[in-house]
């Protein structure tokens, strides 16, 4: 079974920085995709950063130049450096990948980590 964990989130004052991490484990063929969303109380889910098989890396306009994505893939984990905090950063941040569990492309399935909060004070 599939799972994600992330770490690193916390309570830091705006202009500072924090680095999640998302560790996936279990038993999978591949990591196709890999994506940090956010949730405030009250909003919607939203997509901050999306990494994908195709290539492409779409950033939310409201966390382009201060947060960068990236992958360590021997250790299966995903990171999400934000620098320049704002308060209105502050959120569940929840790590999405989407997986191949066998060598089978309709294998493919998305799974959710449990979430970190982030709280940014002014």
């Amino acid at each position: 079974q599939v799972q994600l964990v992330e770490s690193g989130g916390g309570l830091v004052q705006a202009g500072e920085s924090l680095r999640l991490s998302c560790v996936v484990s279990g038993s999978f063929f591949s990591i196709r995709d890999m994506a940090w969303y956010r949730q405030a109380p009250g909003n919607r889910r939203e997509l901050v950063v999306g990494e994908f098989s195709s290539g492409s890396t779409n950033y939310a306009d409201s966390v382009k130049g201060r947060f960068t994505i990236s992958r360590d893939n021997a250790k299966k984990t995903v990171y999400l450096q934000m620098n320049s905090l704002k308060p209105e950063d502050t959120a569940v941040y929840l790590c999405n990948a989407g997986i191949m569990t066998t060598s089978n492309r309709y294998s493919y399935a998305n799974y959710w980590g449990q979430g970190t909060q982030v709280t940014v004070s002014s």
